[in-house]
């Protein structure tokens, strides 16, 4: 039976075809798919860790007690399991051990545009690449086994158009994947320098052996279409390629993408009278063939930032492009928050008193955005409370008075634990706000430790951020609604006005969730004076009408906020 499924769902049927156990991540876009899909599968165990190392502790875990496991993060997830993934290198396996890590090229949903093949080649771990969603599921049960045949952890690499597109799959049954026996064996898996030392010695052999199946697999093929014209390509662009250049070319398509073959991509070479390598982000292959001494042409044509597309290789490649048609001539529609976002009130208020903002990684970094302009730094998830620290130390008690860091829930467990740790151990005495809006919002509602829910939406222990915070020595934690802006306001100028540190609970749920339920909505009556501050609060129900301060009623949910910021009582709820 074959169905159409997206890239990251291919990856999860794959997974479940070859018998995997236990699958442990932490969300971002774009591999979060790939767990989500998995609760679809009772034979799997499968959880939403607080962050993508203990995910990957927890895959290596299950792998060395004799279970196929798999861990799925983003390319800058990757960033954060670095530490147990290099030295699960050295370990091997047990079951077999899939690390699907999904880059983003063009930073639809990310930060950077991080390259994770040279993660691979750093930790000396196999790396795969499909380039369609038949391919995600073979290239899945094929990580599987590899990874046991070669004793290692296996990468799978995907990207954004991989994961977020769709093909046909033909779907099977789910074989192997036996639970092997575990049985104890400390200089394999206890790595001391006098265990690890040891295990070097076998990586090195073990990469022999992986270049040696790089060279022979038929997951690097080779489409000799008797054209002069050579092209060296893997995932997405081999398929830019194929529908720009057709039969027009030759085609050195590479599944595995770490160890790189050398013959096969010289003896390719060797046919071509001219050849081209064609990859997003890094000159990762272009670098292996150069260094082969081999002639190519890649990014001295081609560029290093961003996305390809069929259209982009056609003018580069054979001087013609396919004339594209312009788009309706549509408003420009920067991402905002929503309306009812319990953020808007947050920034609301910080923006008002003027306070230097050490922002996260979350949906509430749009707080950098005009009308708001609250956010003045975002590095990573978890650098809000370090880098805040660190700014007031640099600074001086003065400016750490006029300075917050805000940090989602989700992301405070993920990483922002440690920076507060940091804070009062270091005498620090800045003010952490918190939002909370009980959900991991950005990544589109995952559970989290702080929802009271597992990913498959059963009941489980709460983790109290008010009980967390005075546990590691923060002594002033009080819970505000950001919507009542008078009382927030006073509380945050209380909180940053204290010669210590403290947290600032901002608690109102996401909009979008479902047991949301605002109520009316909100209008402009005759008492407005066009003062403009309700604009001030970004939301985008409200426009300009005429010159004049309009709520969309469509746009509108109630959540009254724009009542509360309004000086004059010019704005009132009514019934929907």
């Amino acid at each position: 039976m074959k169905a159409l499924l997206l890239g990251n769902a291919a990856v999860t049927r794959g997974a479940y075809e070859a018998g995997a156990r236990v699958v442990s991540s932490y969300p971002g876009t774009p591999s979060t798919e790939i767990t989500e899909e998995a609760i679809k599968y009772d034979e799997l165990y499968v959880e939403w860790a607080p962050n993508e190392k203990v995910a990957a502790e927890t895959a290596i875990g299950a792998s060395i007690s004799g279970a196929r496991a798999m861990t799925c993060c983003k390319h800058v997830g990757l960033n954060v399991m670095a530490d147990p993934v290099f030295t699960a290198s050295y370990t091997g396996v047990n079951g077999g051990l899939v690390i699907a890590v999904a880059d983003d090229p063009g930073m639809h949903s990310s930060q950077n545009e991080q390259d994770s093949r040279h993660y691979a080649k750093a930790a000396k771990i196999l790396m795969l690449e499909p380039a369609d969603s038949a391919e995600c599921k073979e290239f899945t049960k094929q990580a599987f086994e590899l990874s046991e045949r070669f004793d290692t952890p296996v990468f799978l690499r995907l990207t954004t158009r991989i994961s977020h597109s769709q093909s046909l799959v033909e779907l099977e049954e789910r074989t192997g994947g036996e639970l092997k026996d575990y049985n104890k064996d400390p200089a394999k898996y206890v790595m001391t320098p006098a265990n690890a030392i040891k295990r070097h010695v076998v990586v090195e052999e073990r990469s022999k052996a992986e270049t040696a199946f790089a060279e022979a697999t038929e997951l690097n093929t080779v489409e000799d279409n008797g054209a002069k014209l050579g092209v060296i390509a893997s995932g997405i662009t081999y398929q830019y390629a194929k529908e720009a250049l057709g039969d027009k070319a030759n085609y050195l398509k590479l599944g595995v993408v770490w160890p790189l073959p050398e013959k096969k991509i010289a003896d390719f070479a060797a046919k071509c009278e001219t050849v081209y390598v064609l990859e997003e982000l890094d000159p990762f292959i272009e670098e292996h063939c150069k260094a082969l001494s081999l002639k190519v042409i890649g990014k001295e044509a081609f560029t290093m930032l961003g996305e390809y597309s069929p259209n982009l290789i056609r003018k580069v490649i054979l001087g013609e492009a396919v004339e594209e048609t312009p788009a309706a001539d549509i408003p420009v529609r920067p991402p905002v928050m929503c309306a009812g976002c319990p953020h808007r009130g947050t920034f609301y208020v910080l923006k008002k008193l003027g306070l230097t903002v050490a922002g996260d990684i979350g949906c509430y970094t749009l707080g950098s955005a005009p009308p708001l302009s609250s956010i003045d730094t975002t590095v990573c998830m978890g650098a809000s409370v370090s880098a805040a620290h660190g700014m007031a130390k640099a600074r001086g008690e003065d400016f750490a008075k006029k300075l917050v860091s805000v940090i989602g829930d989700s992301t405070f467990i993920h990483s922002g634990i440690t920076g507060l740790i940091d804070v009062v151990y270091n005498k620090g005495i800045h003010t952490v706000i918190i939002l909370d809006n009980s959900i991991t919002g950005m990544t589109g509602h995952q559970d989290n430790p702080t929802t009271g829910k597992t990913i498959r939406g059963e009941a489980t222990k709460q983790t109290d951020l008010k009980l967390l915070c005075k546990a590691v020595g923060i002594d002033s934690v009080r819970i505000a609604d950001p919507f009542d802006v008078k009382n927030f306001e006073k509380i945050v100028k209380e909180e940053t006005a204290k010669d210590e540190p403290s947290v600032i609970i901002a608690q109102r749920p996401c909009a979008l969730l479902k047991t949301v339920k605002y109520t009316g909505r909100a209008v402009i009556t005759d008492k407005c004076r066009d003062c403009k501050v309700c604009m001030k609060a970004g939301c985008p129900a409200i426009t300009l009408r005429d010159g004049r301060p309009y709520i969309e009623p469509t746009q509108c949910n109630g959540c009254g906020l724009c009542v509360n910021i309004c000086p004059f009582g010019a704005i009132e709820k009514e019934d929907a």
